[in-house]
């Protein structure tokens, strides 16, 4: 294997004396613990609260002593063979919500055949308490272990050591992911490629050459090793590299050379031996069809009536203090470059247009963006409507008129739209939005580059539970008021 250089040596020291690494089987057994003492909880309340459903005519007690021990072992096995606690979908994605869901209805099912079968009257009031509360708290406890996960990767906690084979370019794309991603708990510690360089053009040091790859995972004692493309001339080459890690209980992924996918867009189907991954067809038409209209029609009217004696209070805030115009109307470029009046409380002086020319040398922003943390032009009413967002709710009879929608791109500004590269145009696939996944992102805080992949990933991928979504965090991230001035 190729010496490390003494320039490494120092990045390998700290790799090793680094004290969060990471162990699936001691997760595993936490989350089977967790899993155990939550569904005994449960099974006690349940019993406890029997009484509240009054749905029995028969005594029970039998039934209960002896089948609420077996529910629980039961629910156990079944989590267990619905693979609910591997490790894979631990960290992000819904699969590990739905094999809990589905290890719960199965136990369900099988409680209330059984019951049948045996001509047992097993109480239905503690049916009913176990599956829902029971099934309840298993999901909010899978919840609250990820968040507290994510708050211990972003401090360095029980990271993942990685190693990352391929092309350079590729590998530096995929690094670049998981130093932005801190929550996912993966981290890179060199890079494995075929250029006889030192560093890749990002900086990240190479380890060596991609047939040492499993000589390197034994000397570094990385934990999992992520294929980009340019990892391998044959696929014979991968099988036999995942033979030699095969009794090393490490990690493999493998990224195929697509990127900003959503998941609901993707099925792997093998064929004649081949992995093929089926994509859908971008989503773009689909965002602009009647059933995100009507979603954004009856939604805007909802948060209108809901908005209202808020909406009163700013306007009457912004008019006594300075006397002048409550709303301020801008010209922004809607879906197929279309103009339109966009509507919001005024936050800034009057003549704020007319300043704008003066502070352009002060520019925070990325690309075409205008951003400015301190801003003089406004106004003391307008600091605060900002930091909570409130002078973006008159948007709210945009979308209800059809010019925006409740979720979307940024809208954007002609002077901005001018100088967008064909990528950027993208946006203007469909109507833009109140809020959108740069507002749940970062808001002020991105880079330019990360605002336009962002609405990207949310034109190609567009659906309504990820609307839904995007708007209970938007509530989240306008009351927490991050990344917002």
């Amino acid at each position: 294997m190729t010496t490390l250089t003494t320039s490494l040596g120092g990045f390998v020291e700290e790799r090793i004396s680094h004290t969060g690494r990471y162990n699936r089987a001691i997760q595993t057994v936490v989350v089977y613990l967790v899993d155990a003492l939550l569904i005994t909880m449960s099974l006690v309340a349940a019993v406890a609260a029997r009484g509240l459903l009054r749905i029995e005519a028969t005594p029970t007690d039998r039934a209960i002593q002896f089948g609420i021990p077996m529910i629980g072992a039961a629910w156990l096995i079944l989590l267990y063979f619905y693979g609910a606690s591997n490790a894979r979908h631990l960290r992000a994605g819904a699969i590990e919500y739905k094999r809990v869901v589905m290890a719960s209805f199965t136990l369900a099912a099988l409680v209330g055949v059984g019951a049948y079968l045996l001509q047992t009257e097993f109480p239905r009031s503690v049916f009913l308490l176990i599956f829902t509360f029971g099934t309840g708290v298993l999901l909010l406890g899978r919840f609250l272990r990820r968040r507290v996960m994510v708050a211990l990767h972003n401090r360095g906690i029980g990271v993942t050591p990685l190693l990352v084979a391929g092309e350079s370019g590729h590998v530096d794309a995929i690094a670049k992911v998981l130093r932005r991603e801190t929550w996912l708990g993966y981290r890179v510690v060199g890079a494995v490629t075929s250029d006889r360089q030192k560093v890749t053009p990002s900086g990240l040091p190479i380890l060596g050459q991609i047939d040492e790859t499993v000589s390197l995972v034994d000397d570094l004692g990385v934990h999992g090793v992520i294929f980009a493309e340019g990892s391998f001339a044959t696929p014979a080459d991968f099988r036999r590299t995942a033979w030699q890690l095969e009794a090393k209980d490490i990690q493999m992924i493998v990224v195929p050379a697509v990127t900003d996918i959503s998941a609901q867009r993707m099925e792997i189907r093998p064929v004649a031996g081949l992995p093929l991954l089926d994509v859908d067809r971008p989503q773009a038409i689909a965002a602009a069809r009647w059933i995100k209209r009507t979603f954004d029609l009856l939604g805007s009217a909802f948060l209108l009536l809901l908005a209202a004696p808020v909406m009163g209070l700013v306007a009457l805030a912004i008019k006594l203090e300075d006397g002048g115009p409550v709303m301020f109307r801008q010209t922004r470029v809607g879906r197929k470059g279309n103009v339109f009046e966009c509507l919001k409380f005024r936050s800034m002086v009057p003549d704020a247009e007319a300043r704008l020319a003066a502070l352009i040398a002060s520019n925070e922003g990325a690309g075409p963006l205008f951003k400015m943390t301190k801003d003089p032009r406004i106004t003391r009413v307008g600091r605060f409507i900002r930091r909570f967002s409130l002078d973006e709710l008159p948007q709210l009879f945009n979308a209800f008129r059809g010019d925006m929608s409740l979720v979307g791109p940024r809208p954007a500004l002609p002077s901005e739209v001018a100088q967008y590269d064909s990528d950027a145009r993208r946006r203007l696939d469909v109507r833009p939005g109140l809020t959108g996944l740069w507002q749940v992102s970062g808001r002020s805080n991105l880079s330019w580059d990360d605002t336009v992949r962002l609405d990207l990933y949310y034109v190609d991928n567009w659906s309504l539970v990820q609307d839904l979504m995007i708007l209970a965090k938007t509530a989240r991230a306008v009351v927490g008021s991050a990344g917002a001035y």
